[in-house]
């Protein structure tokens, strides 16, 4: 019998809870986190609550998106947990009517304090990304496309389009990235047992 069941409801919250950010609830986002909790994707890195300052005025932008999330699949140590999540990142440009479908995981640190569980920091792995086409074809500058990862170019070129440039490369499946990232996220996970 499975011992965590209310552990695992907390966090699969926490997770689910990215609904906030699509729907503009920017108080309820600020609560997934700890304070210091950090956040590492495409278009920003940093601590999270300037992650949603910036959301916020992400809205004024062109830039519309949404994200469907998964079941987490969660390892646990004591008060620590990875939660690694399937995700789905649908967006799109509506000045260029051009949009994309993007494919990625998230790979959640995450810690229960003072008898919550809340994240603490965020990292995203890249498995796929499509463009779409919402009023018919349009087209497409194949030289920016060309400087991001194929996992992840068409919401790179969105977001490099729309005023929010990717300033590095990010981790795709089954790169080096990828296997640093958990592994760092590993000896977090068993630091001080």
């Amino acid at each position: 019998m499975d011992t965590r069941t209310e552990d695992r409801l907390q966090i699969g919250d926490l997770i689910t809870g990215w609904i906030h950010r699509d729907l503009g609830e920017w108080e309820l986002l600020r609560t997934l986190f700890h304070p210091d909790g950090e956040i590492a994707v495409t278009w920003f890195e940093g601590k999270f609550s300037e992650f949603v300052d910036r959301s916020m005025s992400m809205t004024s932008s062109s830039l519309r998106s949404k994200h469907v999330m998964g079941t987490p699949i969660i390892t646990f140590s004591g008060d620590k947990a990875i939660a690694e999540s399937n995700a789905v990142l649908l967006g799109e440009n509506t000045k260029l009517d051009l949009g994309f479908e993007a494919h990625n995981r998230f790979v959640d640190t995450v810690e229960k304090r003072s008898g919550v569980w809340k994240l603490v920091k965020r990292q995203s792995v890249y498995d796929m990304a499509h463009f779409t086409f919402p009023a018919g074809a349009v087209e497409i500058d194949r030289d920016v496309v060309a400087k991001y990862p194929r996992e992840y170019a068409p919401l790179a070129y969105l977001l490099e389009k729309s005023g929010f440039p990717v300033g590095r490369v990010f981790a795709t499946r089954g790169s080096e990235l990828e296997r640093a990232m958990k592994a760092d996220a590993q000896r977090w996970l068993t630091a001080g047992r």
